[in-house]
């Protein structure tokens, strides 16, 4: 099982996109510090290309002890020591490429108004975005608005060094455009940029080489190739392993140094014990000592400080093996939590009232937790771009066996919600009910669908004996993503919801269903360039499910394709007949996921999942147009500030709400660049 990277879309929803230190302790680097409360906190800081940056609260902050603020003042450092690593992974040259735009962005005192440092800084500011030169959600490759010669320039001016061969990779739009492709008539390795692999390595050198290691018999396979880089050596295939002493060991022992600190104050034994073991798996490498990670951190429940730590998310690899960089630290919100924990507590009705076909069903589901946290710091493929939700860990026998922890990023939603605004919801939805029905019950539904997408959905099902989690290829992280979502629609129209007071009325469903369907349909095509298919595993996902219910439904005119003053609307006609849909769309899916059905999974993404109405989207851009709306969003972190005596001892943390995002960045890279250049 994959982790979720369940995104809260901009064009998906009505309310979305989207110290007291003294001086001579003070970090110098760290600027545009302001003390704000929530009447005249600044939400959104700015907006350029396709990008709206904001910045989070975090609210619990002053209640945790010291030593809880130092356990995520750690652990925090450590994600942020493993920085380098995620642009490593993105693209074997966006270290480089970083860094030069970064001595340019610091040393060039040339003239700064004009239209080619304007569109200079765009450049760099969407590559800092994305953690490299491909975009982070449609996954290809940015081209300059500025000229090679201006680039030229700006180099020879700041005695910047980028080797030739490198600027051209810059501005030529044929090499390496495309950081994940997913397109099944190409080789997925050689038409895909990130770095998970040599250059030279095929899709089926590399699947051969996995495959070879799993054993069919073993019922608790370890996850191959989730920390390594396969390239080609003198003898064939090797791989080149992240850990201390391996493949980016210089960010890795930074990374150990925090976590070895945090150990120290961890707030019990179950969650020292489990910091213990990712240790061990960093010096290591060791795939059995990461599931024995996993184990160990699925139990350590009790504390308010949580986190995720490692190489963990696979949708940057289209062969679904390597695990990207990345941390969330994590507050309990205790009274958000208290609400919500009954879904986990009822995880066992869920799975037993599904849809999906008994031989699919879980006997009995295990371990489940479910908690609304605040973040407190993300880094690597968390930030700036952030999920809103995480459900772990990935491999589906431990979360049979032993459970999995779920998590709503409570203050990332609301941050989402007060940087954003109406205006797509008004645009594209029918008629004057549908925007009231939203705004009355888009906030509760929303939440209501993410938890039960990640605590109910990616927990539910069972794979059949001998099939690997790998089966599905490139198609696997759209179909896991799609059965979370349909899990969580069939479910928002049951009336058990209301009777468990977890919704005020199904009215709140039928706002969810209104919102997916126009979501999915029409409005997530803002992200896509004119004569574009979706790539994108979330979009695919999406739109399989409501293009899928729309055709099914068309004989029972279930969702009703209408045209009001030459503008398209796709409205929902009948609430229970759509949930039924959704409910067989799920066993279906269900049915491939369990068998491993390659065949059947592809035919089902490549038919709803992958091709564009360009009619259609043609017309979405142009509405869209004139209401300047960015449909991507981020984030500028919270910077935790220790506080010291004169023994250099840390007598408290405060938190500092940066609002500049470039100096964000540049202080980033002061701070936490550990990775040579070539890795």
């Amino acid at each position: 099982m994959k982790i979720t990277k369940y995104l809260m879309l901009v064009v998906a929803t009505s309310t979305l996109l989207f110290s007291c230190k003294d001086d001579s302790n003070k970090d110098k680097t760290t600027t545009s510090v302001v003390e704000e409360n929530d009447s005249n906190f600044v939400w959104k800081t700015e907006q350029f290309a396709d990008i709206k940056i904001g910045r989070y609260r975090i609210n619990s902050w002053d209640k945790l002890s010291l030593q809880q603020k130092k356990l995520a003042y750690y652990l925090t450092q450590a994600g942020y020591a493993g920085r380098d690593i995620i642009w490593d992974q993105n693209y074997r040259y966006n270290l480089r490429i970083r860094k030069a735009l970064e001595n340019i962005v610091q040393n060039y005192s040339g003239d700064k108004e004009v239209e080619d440092w304007k569109n200079f800084m765009i450049y760099t500011k969407r590559v800092w975005f994305a953690n490299g030169i491909h975009h982070h959600y449609s996954m290809d490759k940015f081209i300059p608005n500025f000229s090679k010669d201006y680039f030229a320039t700006l180099i020879k001016d700041t005695k910047t060094e980028l080797a030739p061969e490198i600027v051209e990779v810059i501005f030529n739009p044929e090499i390496d455009n495309k950081k994940v492709s997913l397109d099944a008539n190409n080789d997925l390795l050689l038409a895909s940029a990130s770095n998970f692999y040599g250059p030279d390595v095929t899709e089926k050198e590399a699947s051969d080489f996995y495959t070879s290691k799993v054993e069919k018999s073993n019922n608790e396979p370890l996850s191959f190739g989730l920390n390594s880089q396969l390239v080609r050596g003198a003898n064939g295939l090797e791989e080149k392993v992240w850990k201390s002493g391996g493949m980016y060991s210089q960010a890795i022992d930074e990374i150990i140094k925090w976590l070895e600190k945090a150990v120290k104050v961890a707030e019990n034994e179950a969650q020292g014990n489990a910091l213990k073991l990712l240790i061990d798996y960093y010096e290591t490498g060791d795939l059995t000592t990461w599931d024995k990670y996993n184990v160990a951190w699925c139990a350590a429940t009790a504390g308010d400080i949580d986190y995720i730590n490692s190489f963990i998310e696979v949708y940057n690899d289209p062969l679904g093996y390597k695990g990207s960089f990345e941390t969330v630290v994590q507050i309990n919100d205790f009274d958000a939590s208290e609400k919500m924990a009954v879904v986990a507590e009822n995880a066992q009705w869920f799975e037993d009232n599904s849809t999906i076909l008994p031989e699919h069903k879980k006997e009995k589901v295990v371990g489940i937790t479910y908690k609304v946290v605040e973040v407190a710091g993300e880094s690597g493929d968390s930030s700036p771009s952030t999920p809103i939700g995480v459900n772990l860990p990935n491999a589906d026998w431990i979360r049979t066996k032993h459970g999995s922890k779920s998590v709503s990023l409570g203050n990332i939603i609301d941050a989402y919600s007060k940087a954003g605004g109406g205006e797509l919801l008004k645009e594209f939805s029918y008629n004057e009910e549908e925007i009231a029905r939203n705004e009355k019950f888009n906030d509760v539904a929303d939440k209501m669908h993410t938890a039960l997408h990640e605590v109910i959905g990616h927990a539910s099902g069972k794979i059949n004996k001998g099939v690997s989690t790998e089966a599905l290829k490139n198609y696997s992280s759209t179909l896991e993503e799609a059965r979370a979502d349909l899990v969580g629609l069939y479910y928002l129209m049951d009336n058990k919801l209301v009777e468990m007071k977890l919704l005020p009325s199904l009215e709140a469903g039928k706002a969810a269903y209104d919102d997916y369907i126009r979501n999915g349909m029409m409005t997530q095509l803002i992200r896509l360039e004119p004569g574009a298919i979706i790539e994108e595993a979330h979009m695919r996902n999406r739109q399989l499910v409501a293009a899928w219910a729309f055709e099914k439904g068309q004989k029972d005119n279930v969702i009703e394709k209408m045209v009001k003053d030459g503008k398209t609307y796709f409205v929902v006609k009948d609430y229970e007949k759509l949930r039924s849909i959704f409910g067989e769309l799920l066993m279906i899916i269900q049915k491939i996921k369990s068998e491993g059905d390659y065949k059947a999974g592809k035919v089902l993404v490549e038919n709803y999942g992958v091709q564009v109405d360009q009619a259609l989207h043609k017309e979405v851009l142009a509405r869209v147009a004139k209401l300047n709306i960015a449909p991507y969003g981020g984030f500028i972190n919270p910077k935790l500030v220790p506080i010291t005596n004169a023994k250099g001892e840390i007598t408290d943390i405060k938190v500092e709400y940066p609002k500049d995002f470039t100096e964000q960045m540049l202080d980033y890279a002061k701070r936490y660049s550990f990775l040579p250049d070539e890795n």
